[in-house]
């Protein structure tokens, strides 16, 4: 299944994941944890263990660098 990842101030990727793939999976497949992004669908949270149904996803990273 392909699926249009944006990450949130980061820019969009395209991802292939298998199908029966959930969404810990696309967010690995950008990079990232399930433990440090949110996955959006709709604007809503969705659980990390929950598979995808949807072709497009938003990631919200939760914990980013800053400056001192």
């Amino acid at each position: 299944m392909r699926v249009t990842v944006e990450v949130v101030g980061e820019g969009e990727d395209e991802v292939e994941i298998d199908d029966d793939g959930t969404y810990a999976d696309v967010a690995r497949a950008v990079g990232y944890s399930p433990h440090e992004v949110s996955i959006l669908v709709d604007d809503s949270p969705v659980p990390e263990d929950q598979p995808v149904e949807v072709g497009r996803v938003r990631v919200l990273r939760l914990v980013k660098g800053g400056t001192k």
